[in-house]
This record gives C-alpha cells, structure tokens and sequence, in this order.
C-alpha cells in the first residue's frame, strides 16, 4: 500500500485543499494516460448519528450522512484552482472527485482498522499460498508491525505484510 513518488507529491499537495473544505482526504489515484490522465480524489466525513438536518449551501441538506453532491463541488473548485496555479501534472488531464463508495479502497493500513470483522478484497503484489488474488474476512490489523490478518476458506488465517499489497478494497454485503 505504498504510493508511487509522484502520487504522494500530488496527495501532500492535494490535501490541505480538501481539508479547507470540510471534509477529509480519504486517498487519490493518479493514472498516467498518455495525453490526458486522471486524477481521481476520495473524500469522506465521519457519519454522526442522531445529527439535526441542517440545509447548507444551494439548499442541500446537511443530514450527518457523509459526503454528498455539494462537498464533491467544492472540493472540485478548491482542488483545481491550486492545480492551476502549481501545475503539477504535465498535459491535459481529468479531475475526478467522490466518495469512496460502499466498496471503498484502502490507500492506508490505518483505514483498514475500523472495518474488523467484514470481508476485504486484496490484491497482492507477491503470491502468499499461491494466490496473488483473494476475498477474506479481515481479522487483524497490526499497525506497529504493518501487517494485516485476513481469515480465508476453511477458518485458516493468513498473514500479509502490508507492502505486499496492490490493492485493497471493502467488500459491499448488505
């Protein structure tokens, strides 16, 4: 889960921009495309429950239930104005700004941590029992050592060193 040089550059720059809106940087992917590339930004907030619907900018409604239209539109404007003055990314490229959604991927082992117990999707960098990629219960998380423990079939758990992971995403169960 570690990003590329370029990745964290645009993130370290990226991020007290999104923080001026509100909200929290939850990741970024940046995907070189040849002549135009993409800049995809997650943003998130703590849902709080039992919150008063409070109706914010342009009528929309405030209900504590995260991200919603209007944080995505500002952090667009917010985001693109500072793209614009330090114009990190050589070429055209597309800016992109959601939720991380129901099935949310993990840009830091620290995330991972407040989904105990659900089912991840991994995929790894080097195979661990010859599998680069598996769905599994994810039953640990070890900050200190960087490693998560993930339950795959027949209760068997497994160890995985945090910088062996591509890609990690919640899996949506309802």
């Amino acid at each position: 889960m570690k990003l590329s040089n370029k990745t964290q550059a645009l993130q370290d720059l990226i991020e007290p921009a999104v923080q001026a809106c509100n909200v929290n940087l939850w990741g970024i992917e940046f995907q070189p495309q040849g002549k135009r590339s993409l800049l995809r930004i997650f943003i998130d907030k703590p849902i709080v429950e039992g919150e008063n619907t409070a109706v914010v900018e342009e009528g929309e409604e405030d209900l504590g239930r995260g991200i919603g239209v209007q944080d995505c539109v500002r952090v667009t404007q917010q985001v693109g104005a500072m793209l614009d003055v330090h114009d990190p990314i050589s070429g055209e490229y597309a800016l992109e700004v959601s939720s991380p959604g129901w099935d949310r991927p993990f840009f830091q082992l620290e995330q991972m941590s407040g989904y105990l117990g659900q089912q991840v999707a991994l995929r790894l960098i080097s195979a661990v029992e010859n599998r680069r990629k598996f769905q599994a219960k994810l039953v640990a998380v070890d900050l200190e050592n960087e490693m998560i423990q993930v339950e795959v079939e027949n209760q068997q758990v497994l160890e995985i060193d945090s910088h062996n992971i591509d890609k990690a995403n919640l899996v949506y169960q309802d």
